[in-house]
């Protein structure tokens, strides 16, 4: 077993694990809200071809409301809001990515908010030894299309002074939740065969880290557990060299093993970056199962889940019709990710969810037109139940995919 040469004291055991869990499940008596919304980039004039890095960044202007800039390994360009109270931190993001859209506009480029790319191939653009021993070791085709080929939105959350509830919560809808902003319907110009195609992805790669992790009604013990049970992705030499692990070894192999040098609090923690379930705990809540969102719709899809996390009336009112409707949610993960709301049964419960979060979003701060647009968004697909994904899939019928990317960037 290959580990790190970071300076650290080695774990003992696994309740050393535990106790990293804990940590991640510390109470907040905050109640603030960060939004990192992925996007892929097109050439309004050749939809179909890559976009190099440098264009993009060249033709993003400095952004009004302090949000953090990165990209993804295929370029997808990620913007990360502050945190902060549910009307402040959407109000700063938006007015980063009008000044994003106006800036890409000048240079012939739009934002295209879907959650898997509709028309281009994956092809990767960064290639840090990080990225290189990723790619290595998840492999294709559903690695290089998760790591260049798919854009989300993550919603992060406060804990709470009840974090077991929340993270209940979070998991209890999130295929409900997955199913009203399902936004990928389309791969290689034509329908793939899911809703949320960029789901459909993460569930084809290792499920050691992907699976959402099993709830026993103790999440610190269950987290400690997943990180345990999860394979080694990869291991950092150094600051400039990672390694992937091929022969299955998980980080419990790895504490157990009797030769060798044993694995570090800092090689837990790396090891925990490695890993992708669907809600992570870091001493918030990473919401991670969302599609991307048109760029004007996006804010709708972080309140509706903020409100039904985070208020408890709301979550009350939606866990219930979540219950009734669709009974052990652990069943309705892939029913949410491959029909969204063409399944009766979460189009139900999405209804009562949406009616609930409309209730609760004043209470949280949002205004009248924050609540408009959450009210509209439902009209147009929840009573209808139409997931984002089937508009998408209508617009591309007798379309060319290139066509309709092009007129999106002109909205």
């Amino acid at each position: 077993m290959i580990g790190l040469t970071a300076e650290g004291t080695p774990l003992r055991d696994a309740s050393e694990v535990a106790d990293f869990a804990r940590r991640c499940f510390r109470p907040s008596a905050a109640d603030q809200v960060g939004v990192e919304l992925e996007f892929l980039v097109f050439d309004r004039r050749a939809a179909a071809r890559h976009v190099p890095l440098a264009r993009v960044e060249r033709a993003i202007p400095a952004l009004p409301g302090g949000s953090r800039v990165t990209f993804e390994p295929g370029g997808q360009l990620e913007l990360s809001g502050p945190a902060g109270p549910l009307p402040e931190a959407l109000a700063g993001l938006a007015a980063d990515v009008a000044a994003v859209r106006d800036g890409l506009r000048a240079a012939g480029l739009a934002l295209g908010g879907v959650g898997l790319d509709p028309v281009r191939p994956a092809r990767r653009q960064l290639h840090l030894p990080r990225y290189e021993a990723m790619a290595e070791y998840l492999g294709v085709p559903y690695g290089a299309l998760m790591m260049c080929s798919t854009a989300s939105i993550q919603v992060n959350l406060d804990l709470g002074e009840h974090p077991e509830a929340r993270w209940e919560r979070a998991h209890a809808l999130g295929p409900v939740l997955m199913a009203a902003f399902a936004n990928s319907p389309l791969s290689g110009g034509k329908p793939c065969g899911w809703m949320s195609g960029r789901q459909a992805v993460w569930d084809r790669l290792d499920r050691t880290r992907t699976a959402p992790v099993p709830a026993s009604g103790d999440p610190a013990a269950d987290w400690a557990e997943y990180l345990l049970d999860a394979r080694l992705m990869l291991v950092r030499e150094d600051e400039g060299r990672y390694r992937p692990v091929r022969d299955g070894s998980t980080f419990r192999d790895w504490l157990a093993a009797s030769g060798g040098r044993r694995p570090t609090a800092e090689d837990l923690a790396y090891h925990a970056t490695t890993i992708f379930p669907p809600v992570r705990p870091r001493g918030w809540l990473e919401i991670r199962y969302l599609d991307a969102q048109h760029p004007e719709t996006w804010p709708v899809c972080a309140a509706v889940t903020h409100a039904l996390i985070t208020d408890d009336r709301a979550a009350d009112a939606a866990l219930a019709a979540a219950e009734q409707h669709l009974g052990p949610y652990q069943e309705f993960w892939g029913v949410a990710a491959r029909c969204g709301l063409a399944d009766p049964r979460l189009a139900r419960a999405a209804e009562a969810g949406f009616r609930a979060a409309l209730e609760a979003l004043p209470r949280l701060g949002a205004g009248p037109g924050l609540v408009g647009e959450v009210a509209a968004f439902a009209d147009r697909h929840v009573t209808t139940g139409r997931s984002p994904a089937a508009d998408l899939m209508d617009l591309m019928s007798g379309r060319r995919v290139s066509t309709w990317l092009n007129d999106e960037g002109r909205e």
